[in-house]
């Protein structure tokens, strides 16, 4: 029997500027359907009206076959008066009094574009701009919301008839694509050189149907010249989506090493872009897995194993068995790369440890002194986003290093409401956060609070968040650590504005991450392990046992300290580590035959007997000094390396070894004096130094199994939750899940957001769900 219905349809999530009307307007006349959809500052709302079979085919597509890039957080649907309407359209855009996280991330170059861009007949092809539902630009260029072209730099750009005609046909695959563009009215590029003067002139305008072949032989000027730079050796700034690149020929020693000096990276690992996922698989193993993050929508950069004897620099990624890849995901980097023809360097425009350049005029200035040409384009950039960066490991555990471009803003979504916030994050890899409702949402990857130029950045997100979502924070949330620049400005911002500032110590902080992303309220046994964390007992922390309950954690387990001779020094000079570990278990006479031939041996043994030194528990420490014991790395250029490259001299092993060391547990604390002990013996009796590392990285998941079950016996709880830089860790984190499920436990990691510090701000809002605020 004929049923008429009319449904109101709430769609929240994301999902604008991913097609999702078209999807809509479409479905809705395949069905005969009748009503409209439209965009509004919370999400989408559909009228749709005509049989109830035909209504509940429709709410079942519409949850199942939405385009690729669109994500449902929740759908509420409700009844309402029928009109008899049997037309369906779409309409004008609201915007509503709430702005919730509606905007969606910058999206890769998509098949169809791509197969446009590299066609002779299209209109757009060879055009470094293009762009359609399904791709583009978006959180780097919105100003605001709804997601509409007048909220985004492209305002700045009229479009012609031809894509006004597309952006207008609801038929077109750029219906109401914002950053639609073309040669005759979107953004150009240029290459200049250091001293700002074109290397290639643009021809004088001919008959307006000649101009947009002309313009199009320019660019391909353009770009045939910049890859004839590449090649040539020289180093090229490049204006991408979120912001400036540097790029370079990849197999070049003398032009990696000259890269290294003039951005002043000393060994930290370059990402690398090549033309696609054929050619990485002639350098690296790629997993199916991989192969898909590759090739999704996000396209970020993958930690991949290389393969041997590959014609890439060994400057790129030293005593690193991986290589960051990334396939061109930008329209410009696509034709470049089909150019140039062989891998590139591709790395963030910047000083190390500053945010990336975004402004043309800025890059000419902080760049300096790096870059011998310049790639720029005259499309503004709202907002600094660097490449994400992720790897899976061997277990097929995904792990996000760096959460920026194709996640950003991508909000967590919580089971429960939080007050509105803001949350300011720790000191490295920092990022901030605003809750609004049951949302999270974390900005992109600010980096180490440690220059004046990364302050700046963090204070503009600050304000672009607040200005961007609308909100004045009943809360500021920040890190307990007093010399925190986050905390600090956190006080500052609290008192002229009046706020309660809420604290929460750092390694909870991870704990509350991976609960929030999980959606875990009850009870969990966390296991935060990094280098430094601020303790409640102004200790340095980082090697924690907690057991969440009731919105509060009790300290349960913790490494014996460890001795850092002089202080923050000792984090960088790791040998440091490596004697204050030898020493404090009573083997002086080792200390000195391992590290004997350092100049400054005996100041630091002298130094430690004047307890010269700072303690700390943090479990990367451990690793540091463990490497330095080796001889694996002395010294750490970046955060984690010298721990990092311990964990890759155990993937050199041959063997299957399941042996552990000797450790003693004694009032709750792990002295791990007896590992360093049979480490020592192992090296004497000949012991490759890679088997040796697998043995301490089984020594860690039995310390953490053996902690994690007497503390669940004790508060009865099988849920443990991983957090913390070291586990970013592959090696540990395969062995320790599986190790754990098999003893019966749930086994929670952060998947949305990164275990280090970039996930720190997700923690911090979650502290205020249940708290007597």
């Amino acid at each position: 029997m004929y049923n008429r219905k009319r449904l109101l349809i709430e769609i929240n999530g994301l999902v604008e500027g991913v097609g999702f009307r078209p999807f809509v307007y479409k479905l809705a006349n395949e069905l005969k359907l009748g009503g409209y959809v439209k965009n509004d500052s919370t999400g989408v709302y559909v009228e749709v009206e005509g049989d109830s079979n035909k209504l509940n085919e429709f709410i079942e597509i519409l949850k199942s076959s939405h385009p690729p890039s669109a994500e449902i957080f929740y759908i509420k649907i409700k009844e309402k008066p029928t009109k008899n309407e049997k037309d369906f359209k779409i309409i004008q855009s609201t915007s509503g009094n709430k702005k919730l996280p509606v905007i969606p991330p910058d999206m890769a170059i998509c098949q169809h574009c791509k197969i446009e861009l590299h066609t002779p007949e299209d209109k757009r092809f060879y055009y470094p701009f293009i762009n359609c539902t399904n791709c583009g630009p978006r959180f780097s260029i919105v100003e605001d919301v709804p997601y509409d072209r007048v909220n985004t730099s492209m305002k700045e750009f009229t479009m012609c008839s031809f894509c006004k005609k597309e952006y207008e046909d609801i038929q077109n695959r750029r219906f109401h694509a914002q950053p639609v563009a073309c040669f005759e009215c979107g953004p150009n590029i240029q290459l200049l050189d250091k001293n700002k003067i074109p290397l290639i002139k643009e021809l004088p305008k001919t008959e307006e149907e000649e101009e947009e072949e002309e313009k199009r032989n320019y660019i391909k000027k353009v770009i045939q010249k910049t890859a004839s730079l590449i090649l040539q050796g020289n180093i090229i700034a490049i204006k991408g989506i979120g912001g400036f690149q540097l790029v370079c020929r990849a197999d070049n020693d003398s032009v990696v090493k000259e890269l290294r000096k003039r951005k002043k990276r000393e060994e930290k690992p370059f990402a690398l872009m090549f033309r696609n996922i054929e050619e990485i698989q002639n350098y690296c193993y790629l997993s199916d897995k991989e192969k898909e993050l590759l090739a999704s929508y996000i396209s970020p950069i993958v930690l991949l194993k290389k393969r041997d004897n590959i014609k890439i620099s060994n400057y790129v990624s030293p005593r690193n068995p991986f290589l960051g890849c990334m396939i061109p995901y930008s329209p410009l980097h696509n034709i470049l790369m089909e150019e140039v023809k062989i891998p590139i360097v591709c790395t963030s425009a910047n000083i190390s440890d500053e945010p990336i350049c975004i402004d043309n005029e800025e890059a000419f200035e902080r760049l300096n002194g790096i870059a011998d040409y310049f790639l720029i384009h005259n499309r503004r950039i709202v907002r600094h986003i660097d490449d994400s960066v992720v790897k899976v490991t061997p277990g097929g555990n995904q792990i996000i290093i760096r959460r920026a471009r194709g996640y950003v803003p991508k909000p967590i979504l919580l089971n429960i409401k939080l007050p509105h916030a803001l949350a300011v994050g720790g000191h490295l890899k920092n990022t901030i956060a605003i809750s609004l409702e049951n949302y999270i949402i974390l900005s992109q990857h600010i980096g180490d609070l440690e220059t004046l130029e990364s302050v700046k950045a963090f204070e503009k997100s600050i304000k672009d968040f607040l200005k961007f979502y609308d909100i004045t924070p009943k809360y500021i949330v920040s890190d307990l650590h007093p010399d925190y620049i986050s905390t600090q400005y956190a006080e500052k911002i609290s008192k002229e504005m009046s706020i309660p500032l809420v604290k929460v110590q750092h390694h909870f902080s991870h704990i509350l991450s991976v609960m929030a992303e999980n959606n875990i309220e009850e009870k969990v046994i966390g296991v935060s392990w990094d280098g430094t964390g601020y303790g409640n007992n102004g200790e340095i922390w980082g090697s924690e046992f907690i057991f969440v309950s009731n919105n509060s954690f009790e300290r349960i387990f913790h490494f014996l300290p460890i001795p850092l001779i002089g202080g923050d020094k000792a984090i960088k000079e790791t040998y440091r580590i490596g004697i204050a570990l030898l020493i404090t278990s009573n083997l002086e006479n080792e200390a000195r035959n391992i590290f004997g031939h350092i100049d400054n041996f005996e100041k630091i043994a002298e130094m430690f007997k004047k307890k010269i030194f700072v303690n700390s528990s943090g479990a990367g420490r451990l690793f540091d000094g463990v490497s330095s014991i080796l001889g694996i790395s002395n010294y750490s250029h970046f955060e984690g390396q010298s721990a990092m490259e311990l964990e890759f001299e155990a993937y050199k092993s041959q063997r299957n070894i399941i042996d552990t060391y000797e450790y003693d547990i004694k009032n709750n604390i792990i002295d791990w004096r007896k590992i360093i002990v049979g480490i020592i013996s192992d090296i004497k009796n000949g012991l490759p130094k890679e088997d040796i590392s697998i043995k301490f990285h089984n020594t860690m998941v039995r310390v953490i199994k053996e902690c994690v079950t007497e503390i669940s016996k004790i508060k009865k709880c099988k849920n443990v939750a991983l957090s913390g830089g070291v586990f970013q860790n592959s090696l540990l984190v395969d062995k320790l899940i599986e190790e754990l499920k098999l003893e019966g436990f749930d086994v929670y990691t952060n998947k949305k957001v990164p275990p280090n510090d970039g996930g720190i701000s997700l923690g911090q809002l979650f502290h205020l769900k249940n708290l007597n605020l």
